[in-house]
Formats: C-alpha cells, structure tokens, sequence
C-alpha cells in the first residue's frame, strides 16, 4: 500500500499557518508528502524546505488571485497537486495547512487505509472534526461548526475537490461513498494572534468576494475580535506533540464566559437534541456515508 499526503500553502509566515505541524502529523502514515506552495510574499518556500524529511517533494505553483468567486481558487490549486500524484499511490492524504492529526490516530488511520485498499467501492475515508476558537483552550460546540469531512480518498483523478476545497466530489457532482474512522482532525484555523487572525482574514475572503464586498462586510480593523462567538465548550485533552510548541507560545489572552452563550432557543433545543442522540437535523453532508 503506498500512501501519499498532499497539500497547498501559500504566505503561512505572514499568516501564522501551522502547515509545518499539519505536515510532520501526517509523515509517519505516509511513504512521501507533496507540498505545492504557491508564489508567497514571505518566506514560505524555504520553511517547507526546511522540514527534514526525504518524503518531502515540493512543487510551485502561480496562483490566479483573478479567480474570487466562491473560494474556487482553492480547489483549481489542491486539483493541481493532486492530479501530479502518480498512479502507484494507493491511498491520498489530503491535510490542511491550519490541521493537525494527533499521533494517538496514526494506528487508527494506517488500520483504514489498509481495511479498504481493495475495496473499490470506497473512496474516501471520513474524519471527525475538533475546531478549535480563540485559544487552545476552547472548541466550537454549536451547530456552526462541522463536523466530519473527508480528508483521504483514492487515487482516482475522477475525485475532484469540491467547491473552497473544503471536501471532495466527482466530476459528474456526484458524492463520494466514504467509510467513517474513528479519527480526529484537529482545526487550527481560528487560533492565532488576533493581528495575524485579523489578516487571515482579510486575505481568505478576498478569495470569495469582490472589493465593493469586502468594504461594505469586513471591518477595517487592526486585530480580529474573538468574543463574538455563540458557544463555545473547554478542550480538556491534550494536543499533538507536534502543536506544544506552539501552544505554548500563545502570547494573547482569550477567554469565553459560559454564562454568556449566545444560542437561540431553537439552537439550544437542537444542540440537546444532538448531545442526546448523535443526530444534528438538517445536518449538510458533502459526502454518501457507506
């Protein structure tokens, strides 16, 4: 079974992507990683040069920042490394730049992968998701935050990242019929400095929106507001040992008062419904769960 990770990065000094831990999560369950960064104005391509590993293969890529429409951008970058991974890989490992795999799933995954190799009627593998808000110390817990996505599949060139590259569909829009593992992806992606926080911003939306958008929609502001939050829920496991660093090195302060949760009464019936049962109704599910 050959396994192959991939993912795109582009400015993740300027923007505080954790993409160096995204990637070294994931090495130990991958025979190499391909990283396609795209022109930065920093100095990210030496950063991925730096990760010390033989699996490392980098391409560089042009982004076309002409393309703000729905955050397609995205996807047209993650198609372009995908579609350079050769035939004799088996197995995809799509990773975010702001996601991390704890190292107490590596088992659980490599177990997947293997379990479903030769089972051609599965194309992808479904993770869990923990997003994590404002600190390391706190993850979203209502209805507005997903909660699985696919993030392996095979390597079938008919799969197509779907819309913002959140998850993945085939060429005819059909959607892929996927397995579920007991793993998690942790979601980096709304903990940073809130200047950096603030920018990521700005830039991200500029991959969706227009400029007369983003002056009616986005706040010209210095740094990103984080108590404007509905629910949010305390993290009482550990991280992955490739994320200490980092957390340890929060140099901001953030902290979410329970009493001020902020869910409407039809969100506090349906998130009790969800804490009971599993179910979340009318739950969005970009994927045919086998």
């Amino acid at each position: 079974m050959k396994v192959t990770g991939f993912t795109i990065i582009r400015n993740a000094i300027k923007y505080d992507y954790p993409v160096v831990e995204a990637i070294t999560s994931v090495l130990p369950v991958c025979d190499e990683f391909l990283v396609s960064v795209g022109n930065s104005e920093d100095g990210t391509l030496d950063l991925i040069k730096s990760i010390n590993s033989p699996k490392i293969k980098i391409m560089e890529s042009i982004w076309d920042d002409s393309l703000r429409e729905g955050g397609k951008l995205l996807s047209i970058e993650t198609n372009k490394a995908f579609d350079t991974i050769d035939k004799t890989t088996d197995w995809c490992f799509y990773i975010q730049s702001d996601e991390v795999i704890h190292e107490k799933y590596l088992d659980t995954i490599r177990k997947g992968m293997e379990q479903y190799k030769d089972d051609k009627y599965v194309e992808g593998l479904l993770f869990n998701y923990t997003h994590f808000y404002g600190s390391y110390n706190y993850v979203g817990n209502s209805r507005n935050w997903y909660r699985n996505e696919i993030r392996i599949i095979r390597n079938d060139k008919k799969i197509r990242s779907y819309k913002d590259a959140q998850g993945f569909r085939k060429t005819d829009d059909s959607k892929l019929n996927v397995k579920a593992i007991d793993a998690t992806v942790y979601h980096y992606g709304w903990v940073k400095p809130p200047k950096a926080q603030q920018a990521k911003q700005e830039n991200f939306h500029k991959m969706w929106h227009d400029d007369a958008w983003m002056k009616k929609n986005i706040a010209a502001v210095d740094a990103f507001d984080y108590s404007k939050i509905d629910s949010l829920a305390e993290f009482k496991e550990t991280h992955p040992k490739v994320m200490q660093d980092r957390v340890s090195k929060q140099n901001w302060d953030f902290k979410f008062d329970a009493s001020k949760i902020n869910l409407s009464l039809k969100n506090k019936f349906l998130l009790q419904i969800e804490k009971l049962t599993g179910w979340r109704p009318g739950e969005y599910k970009n994927y045919r769960l086998l």
